[in-house]
């Protein structure tokens, strides 16, 4: 099976948008209670919450310039939840899942600008 970088590009961001939606939507208590947790105001979560859908949803057009905007935005809000749970000295283990994503994202972003250059 011949797997190209579209493909993995593909894969990388459908699973990325899994993510967003299960913790987003599905675990949407979770996110409520850490937010509150953090005494981060409502406000903040439900903006948070419209980016990072907004994003991930990006993530599932097939124009490459808008699924590297997606991802370039996800990881952009990584960094900032990595940012805040090093602030508040969350357990490492709390922080995995922000990196993973930011790293996944990253190479995204990367991916895409590479198929984008090809394409010229």
């Amino acid at each position: 099976m011949n797997i190209t970088i579209l493909n993995i590009l593909e894969i990388l961001c459908i699973f990325v948008f899994g993510s967003i939606l299960f913790v987003w939507v599905v675990r949407y208590n979770n996110i409520k209670d850490e937010f509150k947790s953090f005494n981060l105001p409502k406000w903040l979560r439900d903006l948070v919450g419209i980016l990072k859908l907004s994003f991930a949803i990006m993530l599932l057009n097939g124009n490459l310039e808008i699924v590297r905007i997606g991802a370039l935005g996800i990881a952009v809000l990584m960094i900032a939840a990595l940012v805040t749970h090093l602030r508040l000295k969350s357990p490492r283990h709390r922080m995995l899942p922000s990196f993973a994503l930011l790293c996944i994202c990253s190479y995204l972003t990367f991916l895409a600008s590479q198929l984008l250059l090809t394409a010229v």
